[in-house]
């Protein structure tokens, strides 16, 4: 079997970050940006879509998180874009219904290679370790743009 794999550098003046990806993994992930609650939402992510993710990130965090946010974005995007190749043998269209206490969300994905993406998650930035809400929509409109896949979320209630 093909390993679907991605491994990828970013080095810019304001981040420097590496990632590794296994989309056939198990969920591990070995994650290390400097913010707990982006870590969290990264491993997450890993855990759930069965993806394993090696991430570290550095950045210019003393002016904000926006930089090394957006990049992140933008490398696991292209990390995801790289490990599916040419597409062959996946499931192009998916959806989830996701419940979280008093929170149910709507994720729907299709891999197409178009980037484009429709956010309506009504974040607040009530506690998200530093992060407003509106740089945690950037990050998921950055991944879907780089990653060549429409991506739709809406916070249902």
């Amino acid at each position: 079997m093909i390993q679907r794999t991605s491994k990828l550098n970013r080095d810019t003046n304001e981040t420097q970050i590496s990632i590794e990806i296994n989309i056939d993994g198990q969920g591990d992930s070995k994650i290390k940006t400097g913010n707990g609650m982006f870590d969290h939402l990264l491993s997450q992510i890993s855990r759930h879509g069965l993806i394993d993710i090696h991430l570290s990130a550095k950045g210019d965090i003393e002016v904000g998180w926006h930089h090394l946010v957006e990049d992140v974005g933008i490398l696991f995007g292209r990390a995801l874009k790289d490990a599916v190749g040419e597409a062959k043998g996946i499931t192009r269209t998916a959806h989830s219904y996701v419940p979280l206490d008093e929170s149910l969300a709507l994720s729907v994905v299709d891999f197409g290679g178009r980037g484009y993406s429709e956010i309506d998650a009504k974040l607040t930035d009530s506690d998200l370790g530093g992060l407003s809400g509106s740089l945690i929509t950037h990050f998921l409109e950055s991944i879907s743009r780089e990653g060549g896949f429409n991506l739709h979320v809406i916070i249902i209630s």
